[in-house]
Parts: structure tokens; C-alpha cells; sequence
């Protein structure tokens, strides 16, 4: 006959105990109940467990050995349950999030950091890459969540809008335009604008071909395949100026200062998005969201179909 948890469970109950009475009572289960488990437990076992006297119970040498592993088991398997109902409710897990701004500074850091502070169990994942990257670890759900530029569009999944953050440009702190506090983008029509073609570079290069592109007029935008960082240090070393969203401005670099660049209405802004895939039920993913949504209520509408994890949270505006 096999041995039970609830033979285990009451055993390492009455040890601790030091009495049946009290285990069961501290069980919620009746005194022979618990004495009738304990007694099958040894006969299937073929050895006496406890020592049984009118002062209670305590261990015998067999029973020592047996309630060490018994212990160990029952530990283990509490762990377990403890752990996977923590799952279920998305207090704990994994969470995959892809992006391409710097996390040097703005919101996706500061949402990033609400959510550990809420969900310390969560194990979070960050994978930075290409737009075209970061769907493709969409659809084959190596991400849960991929936060890129522009407005939401639609998709085969969830979308939400989400922050917008202002537009600078990065200067050479020796450069004449470092000493205003504002740019605008007239002043740049001279300068050769240094940009990575790696994202979001290609979307700020097209903002800055129509804030200033006239008939016969295109900026001088040098193109360059290398890492926002390396964008940086060239600006910083002298060989032209940049744009980058705001996130950005949390690094410093050497020899780069920057300024808000504006039009004649105003700072210019980049919007963020979260997409995600309808059929991804993971929980910790629907907190994510959720708090996203609490974070910027104004702005989180769908505009794909809904894909927000049913079972867990309600995602309604």
C-alpha cells in the first residue's frame, strides 16, 4: 500500500507537536483520524514511528530518519503549490518585454520599476531590438509585450497607446546652439544630422525630413549602422549633431549636451505603443498591462482587437 501526503503531513504534525491532540487540532482533522493515518503510515512502513505514552509522543530512532525526509517532502510540495498558485495569479513567473528606446530614463523605465516594486517574484526579461525584431518575438512568444514608437496600429493582437515623450537633439557641448535652452528645427537646416539606421532612427529621420524638407532643400542626414551609444560619442567627438526621444537624456556622454527642439507650436513629441498576442494567457503579462493602464489612462485604448489575458483581470477602460 503506497504512502500518502496526509500520512506524511499528520506525522510531521504530530512531531512537531508533540502530541496527537494538538496536531489534529492544529489540522482541523479528528484526534483518531489523525492517530488511524499514522498507524497506517507504520504498518505499511514495517517500523514504529513514535513512542506513545500518556505525556504524548515523540520520535523513535526509525522514525527520526522517516521524519526527516517526510519533512523534506512535505516542504517541497508546499513550495510547489505555494508557488504555482503565485503563478496563476501573475504575482510571480516570467515576463518577456521588448523594446528599443534607452532605459536610461522617461516612463518605460519608471513603469518597469513600479512593476518589480509590485511583483518582486516576476522574473523580468528585457530584449532590445529592431521593430521587425521585437514582432517576430511576438508571434513566436519569445516575448510577452513588445513597447515601440508611433501610434498604435492594427494587428492580428492587443494594442494601447501609450506616453509620449519630447523630441532632442544631442549637441556638442562646444556647439554655438548648445548656449539656448531651445532649438528649433529651422536651425538645424545647416547642420549634418548624424542618425543611427537602427530603430527608432529611421522614424526620427522621417520627422525631421518633414519638419524641414522644402523643394530643393533636403537636410544633410548621415546615416549610420551603429548603437545609439555610438551615435552619441561621434556627436560628443564633434562630427555632427543628433536626434534622440527623450528616454535618452538619462546617459551622459562626453562632450554631449542637449535641448529641446520645437516648432512654432511647440516641443515636438514621439508616442509610444504596447503590443502583445491575443492568445498569450499569461497572468503576469495582465498586471503588466493593467498598471500600464493605471500609469496612462488617457491614452490606453485599443485599437486591435482586444487580447488582454481573460482570465485574470478585467481590461476594460
Amino acid at each position: 500500500m503506497a504512502i500518502e501526503l496526509r500520512h506524511l503531513r499528520y506525522a510531521v504534525a504530530a512531531e512537531h507537536y508533540g502530541s496527537f491532540r494538538r496536531a489534529a487540532e492544529a489540522l482541523g482533522v479528528k484526534q483518531s483520524s489523525l492517530s488511524r493515518r499514522i498507524q497506517q503510515m507504520e504498518d505499511r512502513l514495517g517500523v514504529a514511528i513514535f513512542e506513545r505514552s500518556n505525556s504524548g509522543v515523540r520520535l523513535t530512532a526509525a522514525g527520526t530518519d522517516i521524519l526527516r525526509t517526510s519533512r523534506h517532502l512535505v516542504d517541497g510540495l508546499d513550495d510547489m503549490m505555494t508557488s504555482a498558485k503565485a503563478v496563476g495569479r501573475g504575482e510571480a513567473g516570467r515576463l518577456a518585454i521588448g523594446f528599443y528606446t534607452s532605459l536610461s530614463a522617461g516612463n518605460l523605465r519608471a513603469s518597469l520599476m513600479e512593476y518589480a516594486r509590485r511583483f518582486a517574484q516576476v522574473q523580468i526579461r528585457t530584449v532590445e531590438g529592431a521593430r521587425a525584431s521585437l514582432f517576430a518575438g511576438l508571434q513566436h512568444g519569445a516575448l510577452d509585450v513588445a513597447i515601440v514608437t508611433g501610434e498604435p496600429t492594427g494587428r492580428d493582437g492587443g494594442a494601447m497607446a501609450l506616453w509620449g515623450e519630447r523630441i532632442m537633439v544631442a549637441l556638442p557641448e562646444n556647439h554655438p546652439l548648445a548656449a539656448s535652452e531651445i532649438v528649433y528645427w529651422t536651425d538645424l537646416r545647416s547642420e549634418t544630422v548624424l542618425l543611427s539606421h537602427r530603430d527608432p532612427g529611421p522614424e526620427l529621420r522621417d520627422i525631421l525630413v518633414a519638419k524641414l524638407a522644402s523643394p530643393g532643400v533636403q537636410p544633410k542626414i548621415v546615416g549610420k549602422d551603429v548603437s545609439r551609444e555610438s551615435t552619441m560619442s561621434l556627436v560628443g567627438m564633434g562630427f555632427g549633431v543628433s536626434l534622440i526621444c527623450e528616454a535618452g537624456i538619462g546617459a551622459n556622454y562626453a562632450g554631449v549636451v542637449y535641448r529641446d527642439v520645437q516648432d512654432g507650436n511647440g516641443s515636438s513629441r514621439i508616442s509610444y505603443a504596447a503590443y502583445w498576442q491575443r492568445n498569450n494567457d499569461n497572468p503576469a503579462l495582465a498586471h503588466f498591462l493593467k498598471l500600464l493602464e493605471e500609469r496612462y489612462p488617457s491614452l490606453s485604448t485599443r485599437v486591435a482587437e482586444s487580447a488582454a489575458p481573460s482570465r485574470t483581470l478585467d481590461h476594460s477602460p
